[in-house]
């Protein structure tokens, strides 16, 4: 494994149609998709973008089907076994304990004290994942929790993880945007939940070359426009909230033409 400990190295869409879900990110990112073989009747698919590998799109199995559609990300461990004990320590919660995936590595699924959903991973792979690199068309670059406690959010991840308190942006009435450093390197932020009656969640952002053309895109494949495009601090660019087809949330970054850089 060479993904430093505490990196988001993949990304994961469980979803009740696969083939709506690979048509609308297939328009809207540009990627690539590859089946992958399966057992029991389980529909797994990769999505490359420039041939690196960024996500999967995997249809819910049986036990998931009550869930809503909805993005994950898998979190680079050293030690999965140990990193799952040390989320039940902390006061998270292993939901699938560790298990290994044939040719791929090992994996947990856990949620955070505040029922945010997210993977551990230690990969077999030799070459570091290219699924988070911000700036660059194609890949993830940002990842937001949405929760109920910031301070305990931020205390449990900067515990797991050694993620770290990378500063703070007013939203108003909305409270602070508090950015994640991991590393020193600006990986996301936590943000209190805007909506009532609704369970804490990661949110995550795909970086594409033009905001307008992804927002076009977005609505002649059937997403939802949400929010946006709303201009970013530090000419980062401009962001749309939108929800995929089947309901899924995604954030889209990117710029207008000639406008900072193209």
């Amino acid at each position: 494994m060479r993904n430093r400990e505490g990196t988001p190295i993949w990304y994961e869409l469980m979803t009740q149609n696969p083939d709506v879900a690979q048509d609308f990110y297939g328009k809207v990112m540009g990627w690539s998709f590859e089946a992958m073989p399966a057992e029991d009747d389980m529909d797994y698919r990769v999505a490359s973008a420039g041939g690196a590998p960024i996500a999967g799109v995997m249809r819910k199995p049986e036990h998931a089907q009550a869930m809503p559609d909805m993005w994950f990300a898998y979190i680079a461990v050293k030690d999965v076994d140990a990193a799952a004990e040390k989320v039940k320590a902390l006061g998270g919660r292993v939901d699938m304990e560790p298990d290994d995936i044939p040719d791929v590595g090992r994996f947990a699924f856990c949620s955070d004290p505040q029922g945010a959903h997210f993977y551990l991973m230690r990969t077999d792979s030799d070459e570091a994942s290219a699924a988070f690199t911000p700036m660059k068309p194609g890949h993830a670059c940002w990842n937001e929790l949405v929760t109920t406690d910031q301070k305990a959010a931020l205390d449990f991840y900067g515990k797991l993880f050694g993620w770290e308190h990378g500063g703070a942006m007013s939203m108003g009435p909305a409270g602070e945007y508090i950015f994640l450093n991991h590393e020193g390197d600006m990986i996301g932020a936590v943000m209190e939940m805007p909506e009532k009656d609704t369970k804490p969640y990661w949110n995550f952002a795909l970086q594409v070359t033009h905001i307008d053309k992804a927002r076009s895109t977005v609505e002649q494949a059937g997403g939802l426009l949400r929010i946006g495009p709303t201009e970013l601090p530090d000419n980062a660019g401009w962001l749309i909230q939108t929800d995929d087809p089947q309901g899924a949330k995604m954030m889209f970054v990117g710029n207008r033409k000639g406008e900072f850089h193209d």
